[in-house]
C-alpha cells in the first residue's frame, strides 16, 4: 500500500473514531467537550422566524426556485458588507456562495489541487481539510504551531527548499489549536505567498467570536494592502454566528479563478438552497446580527473563562494550553508522555469525551493533545468535566 493510500486509510479510521465518539458523547449522564458544534441555546429564533415569514411573503416563489450558481445578489452584496467591516475590499462578483465552509474548501481543492501538488498545513490542523485535500491527492508537508499561530519560519525554510502549491490555514481562533496568528506573522506569511507564487486558503469561520479588544485584520486584507490579492482566497461561513442548518458560506476569490469555482458549484448541486439564501439574507436585513454576535461573544467567553480556570485548578500540573483569545476551543498538552486516544477510554467511564488531539495531524502526530470544545457545555458541567478528567488519571 503506498504512502498516500495509507494515509487516506488512516484518516478513514480517524473519521470512524469520531463518529463513535460522537455517539457515545449523546449517552446519558455523559459530557461531551468533543463536538465542534455551536451552542443551540443562541440560536435567534426569533429573529430566524421574523426571517423566515419575510422570505416566504416577500421572496414568494423564488425562495423554492432554481437560482443563480454564484448566489443571491442581493445577498453577496450584503456579504461585501460584512467584509468590508473585516478590512476586506470587494464586490458581489469576487463572491460565490456556497453550502457552508466545507463545500467552499471541496471546491477550492478540486479547482486548484493536482495530484501530487504540495498543499501545507499547520501541526495540528482541521481534520475535515485534511480529509478534502486528501481526496484531492495532494501532497501534505507540515509547520509547527505556537501561541502566536503557525510558526512561520519554518515554512519560509520549507518554500526555500520545496515548491509549494498552497497553505492552508485557520488564522483566527483556528480549529484545533483555538491559537490566534499575530499580526507580524500574517504579513510575514503574505510575503511569502508573493514571493514564492503559492496559494493561501484563509479559513475563516471563528473571527466573530472575539472575546478580546484587538482587531484580527484576516490575510486577504493584508494582501490587498501588499499587492498580493491574487495570492489569498477567502472562506466564511454564517455557520456560527447564525445557523449552521442553514448551511450558508462564501468564498472571496481572485477573477482569474471565478469560472472555474462557478463551474464546479454548478454541476456539484447547481446552487446553494435558495431558501436558505433568502432566509440569512433577509436575516442580515433585521440588522439584528451585530447584537447576536455580541450574545454569542459574551457566553462564550464566559464558557471559555471558566473552562481555563478548572483545568487549571485540576489539571495546571498536567496539561500545558494557551488561553485562547476566541473561537470554540481550547487545545491542550500532557506536559510528559501520555496517550489522549487510550486515556479516552477511561474517560469515557468517568462519563466525559473530549476529540484526541492525534486526529489532527498529517504526520508526525502528537498523541499528549488534546482538543476541548466548550460553545455547548455549561460552565457547572465545564467544571464537572474538569474533575472527570483529573479523576480519570493513572494512580
Amino acid at each position: 500500500m503506498s504512502s498516500q493510500k495509507l494515509s487516506k486509510s488512516v484518516q478513514r479510521i480517524h473519521s470512524s473514531a469520531i463518529r463513535d465518539l460522537l455517539k457515545h458523547s449523546k449517552m446519558e449522564g455523559v459530557i461531551s467537550l468533543g463536538g465542534g458544534i455551536p451552542n443551540p441555546d443562541l440560536f435567534d429564533t426569533e429573529g430566524l422566524q421574523i426571517a423566515m415569514d419575510r422570505a416566504l411573503s416577500q421572496d414568494g416563489h423564488n425562495a423554492f426556485q432554481y437560482g443563480l450558481s454564484e448566489g443571491d445578489p442581493l445577498l453577496r452584496e450584503a456579504i461585501c458588507r460584512i467584509s468590508a467591516d473585516r478590512g476586506i475590499d470587494c464586490t458581489p462578483d469576487d463572491v460565490v456562495i456556497t453550502s457552508g465552509s466545507q463545500q467552499s474548501l471541496d471546491i477550492l481543492a478540486r479547482a486548484l489541487i493536482n495530484p501530487g501538488d504540495v498543499v501545507v498545513v499547520e501541526r495540528p490542523t482541521y481534520l475535515a481539510a485534511l480529509q478534502v485535500f486528501q481526496l484531492a491527492e495532494a501532497q501534505f508537508k507540515s509547520v509547527g504551531t505556537d501561541g502566536e499561530g503557525m510558526i512561520v519560519d519554518e515554512l519560509e525554510e520549507l518554500v526555500k527548499q520545496t515548491p509549494i502549491k498552497a497553505v492552508y490555514i485557520v488564522p483566527t481562533f483556528g480549529n484545533p489549536s483555538g491559537v490566534t496568528l499575530s499580526d507580524a506573522r500574517r504579513q510575514q506569511l503574505v510575503a511569502l505567498a508573493k514571493q514564492y507564487d503559492f496559494l493561501i486558503f484563509e479559513d475563516d469561520p471563528y473571527s466573530e467570536i472575539n472575546f478580546t479588544n484587538q482587531t484580527f485584520r484576516p490575510l486577504k486584507s493584508h494582501a490587498q494592502a501588499m499587492g498580493a490579492s491574487e495570492n489569498v482566497i477567502y472562506t466564511s461561513t454564517f455557520s456560527k454566528i447564525l445557523a449552521p442548518g442553514a448551511r450558508v458560506g462564501w468564498i472571496t476569490m481572485p477573477g482569474w479563478l471565478k469560472s472555474s469555482v462557478v463551474n464546479l458549484k454548478q454541476a456539484t448541486d447547481l446552487h446553494t438552497s435558495a431558501l436558505s439564501q433568502s432566509l440569512t439574507r433577509h436575516y442580515l436585513e433585521t440588522g439584528r446580527l451585530p447584537e447576536q454576535i455580541r450574545l454569542i461573544r459574551a457566553a462564550y467567553k464566559q464558557k471559555c473563562d471558566a473552562l481555563c480556570a478548572a483545568l487549571e485548578t485540576e489539571l495546571g500540573d498536567k496539561l500545558h494550553f494557551y488561553r485562547p483569545l476566541g473561537g470554540m476551543f481550547l487545545w491542550a498538552t500532557f506536559r510528559e508522555a501520555f496517550n489522549t486516544t487510550e486515556w479516552l477510554k477511561t474517560t469515557l467511564s468517568k462519563g466525559v469525551v473530549y476529540v484526541p488531539g492525534e486526529f489532527f495531524y498529517c504526520d508526525n502526530p502528537d498523541t499528549s493533545t488534546l482538543r476541548i470544545s466548550y460553545a455547548s457545555v455549561s460552565e457547572t458541567n465545564l467544571a464537572v468535566a474538569a474533575q472527570r478528567l483529573k479523576a480519570s488519571l493513572p494512580q
